[in-house]
């Protein structure tokens, strides 16, 4: 939705940026495989890169990619994905500064105003899966779920931010209006990563 906000407004979008743990190949919050995020901004048309970073130097390894990337595709800016935990934004934003880049941060709203902003989702043609979900947050039958009408319509019912802002959900963007191609993925195992349940899911 970052990326859709920033094409909505006219901005050039130069490159995606994620980060992986050095011995994973697994993205920090989502768990998701390298080659699942490849295959998205393959998708997208969009150039994909990939900051390698340590638990213990998170700041200082993606610190220094920044500083790569704003002087090989000539940036401005970087935007975030945060909606309304303002120590994400704080780091975001010092971070950015630090790189000479202005910090977007197009989602950014009230917490109170996550129901509306998943009714959008929903409303707005991108299709997402669930693929991790959090013990004590959510039940393990609600991976794989699509981020449907009916999906938001239960949400609703949980003790959870609607948006899974807390980590409650994460889900994976497979199809939307910016996707030149749906990615085609096939659901897999589930399996247990510390306190969230994760589904394996594999292209197709």
């Amino acid at each position: 939705m970052v990326l859709h906000r920033l094409a909505e407004a006219g901005e050039e979008v130069a490159c995606l940026i994620t980060t992986l743990p050095e011995d994973t190949g697994r993205t920090f919050g989502h768990g998701e495989k390298e080659e699942r995020i490849r295959e998205q901004a393959d998708a997208l048309g969009l150039p994909l890169e990939i900051i390698s970073c340590k638990v213990e130097s998170y700041t200082d390894d993606y610190l220094s990619a920044l500083k790569n990337l704003k002087e090989r595709y000539g940036l401005d800016a970087i935007a975030f994905g945060d909606l309304f935990l303002q120590e994400h934004r704080d780091w975001g934003t010092r971070v950015a500064a630090d790189a000479g880049l202005a910090p977007l941060y197009p989602l950014w709203m009230k917490p109170e105003d996550t129901r509306d902003a998943l009714l959008a989702f929903v409303q707005s043609g991108y299709r997402a899966v669930v693929i991790r979900v959090k013990d004590g947050a959510l039940t393990p039958d609600w991976l794989g779920r699509e981020v449907d009408r009916t999906f938001y319509e239960d949400i609703l019912r949980e003790n959870v931010c609607p948006m899974g802002e807390g980590g409650e959900y994460h889900t994976y963007v497979f199809d939307g209006p910016l996707f030149r191609r749906p990615v085609p993925f096939v659901k897999g195992e589930v399996l247990q990563l510390q306190t969230t349940k994760r589904l394996e899911h594999a292209g197709a």
